[in-house]
C-alpha cells in the first residue's frame, strides 16, 4: 500500500494526509506496507527487516525462559479511566489477542509498552494512545479504511478480513509494530502504528540508528478532519515517544515528497526535513524530530 504518505498529516482531502492533499491535518500517515517491504498492496508488514537484537534484551528475553512458558507476560486489568471499553494492558505494548490471551511482551518489549504509556492532555483534549483489539475495533477500523479517502492510500478497503490481515501481523508478531486506536476525551477517533524503524524496511533507505521510531497516522471521522487536530496529535505522539522511550533520540516518518500539507503538519510537529528517499512506491520526506532539539522546535 502507499499509505506512508496517507498517514503521513495534512489529507488530500480533507481527510487524510495523502500524497498531494491539502489538509493541515495528519489524516493519514500510513506506514505504506507495499512502499516499504516491498510486498503487494494489501499484504500487510509481515517483511521486516532481519536485524539482530542488542545483547542485553537477548540476554534479558532469555532470562525469563522459568516463567511457565508464559514469554508473553500476563493480561493487564487495563487503566484507561475515562475511556470505557478502552482499556489497556499495561504490561505490554500490544493488544489482548481473542480469547483473553495476551500478545504483549513484558517489560523487555521492543517499544517500552506503549499499553501503557496513558493519557495526555492535548489542546484538543485528553488523548491516549490505546493498542488495538480485533474483536473491538475490527470493525471500526475497517470502516475508516473504506472511506474512499482513506482508501486511495491505505489500500485497505473491502470486507473487515483485508484490515484483519494488515493487523494481525503486527499483533502476532515481536512487537516491532503495535497498531493503536487515537482516543481523544474517550471517543476513538484516529488510527496509528507506532513501529521501529531501525528494525523495519524503512531502515534500508536512510542512516537508521539504534531505536529509531516511526509514526504511521490516520485520522478516521470526516468531522475530525480540517480542525488543526493532526499536528497537535503528531506533537502529543512524538512527545509520548520520546518521554516513554529514553533509548529513543529520533522519532521519524516518511509523507511523500510531493504532499507539502503533511510535510507542512511535521515541521509545524517539531519534526524537520531530513533527506528525499527514494521508496518503492514513492519518493518522501524523510522527517526526523530530534530529542537533542526538542526543546527549540
Amino acid at each position: 500500500m502507499s499509505s506512508t504518505d496517507a498517514r503521513t498529516d495534512a489529507g488530500a482531502t480533507p481527510a487524510i494526509i495523502p500524497t498531494g492533499a491539502v489538509t493541515d491535518e495528519v489524516a493519514d500517515t500510513g506506514p505504506g506496507a507495499d512502499e516499504l517491504t516491498g510486498s503487494e498492496p494489501g499484504t500487510d508488514v509481515a517483511d521486516t527487516l532481519d536485524l539482530r537484537l542488542p545483547d542485553e534484551l537477548i540476554d534479558l528475553i532469555a532470562g525469563q525462559g522459568g516463567t511457565g512458558g508464559q514469554a508473553n507476560g500476563s493480561v493487564g486489568q487495563g487503566t484507561g479511566a475515562g475511556l470505557p471499553g478502552y482499556g489497556h494492558a499495561v504490561d505490554g505494548t500490544r493488544a489482548h489477542a481473542p480469547g483473553g490471551t495476551s500478545t504483549a511482551l513484558a517489560d523487555d518489549d521492543l517499544l517500552d509498552n506503549v499499553g501503557a504509556w496513558g493519557p495526555v492532555t492535548t489542546r484538543s483534549g485528553v488523548f491516549q494512545l490505546v493498542p488495538v483489539r480485533i474483536e473491538r475495533d475490527l470493525a471500526l477500523i475497517s470502516r475508516w479504511m473504506n472511506d474512499p479517502a482513506v482508501a486511495a492510500f491505505w489500500e485497505l478497503e473491502g470486507p473487515e478480513s483485508v484490515t484483519e490481515n494488515h493487523l494481525r501481523p503486527q499483533l502476532d508478531g515481536d512487537g516491532r509494530s503495535v497498531p493503536c486506536l487515537g482516543v481523544l476525551d474517550g471517543t476513538p477517533m484516529s488510527y496509528w502504528e507506532i513501529y521501529r524503524a531501525d528494525l523495519d524496511p524503512l531502515a534500508r533507505h536512510y542512516p537508521a540508528r539504534p531505536h529509531d521510531t516511526g509514526v504511521h497516522l490516520l485520522i478516521g471521522g470526516v468531522a475530525n478532519r480540517g480542525r488543526g487536530l493532526g499536528t497537535g496529535l503528531l506533537k502529543a505522539v512524538a512527545d509520548l515517544v520520546l518521554d516513554h522511550r529514553p533509548p529513543c533520540a529520533r522519532v521519524v516518518a516518511e509523507p511523500d515528497l510531493r504532499n507539502t500539507p503533511s510535510v507542512s503538519a511535521f515541521l509545524s510537529a517539531g519534526f524537520r526535513f531530513s533527506a528525499e528517499v527514494e521508496l518503492p512506491e514513492k519518493r518522501a520526506a524523510l522527517m526526523i524530530r530530534d530529542r537533542a532539539l526538542r526543546a527549540l522546535l
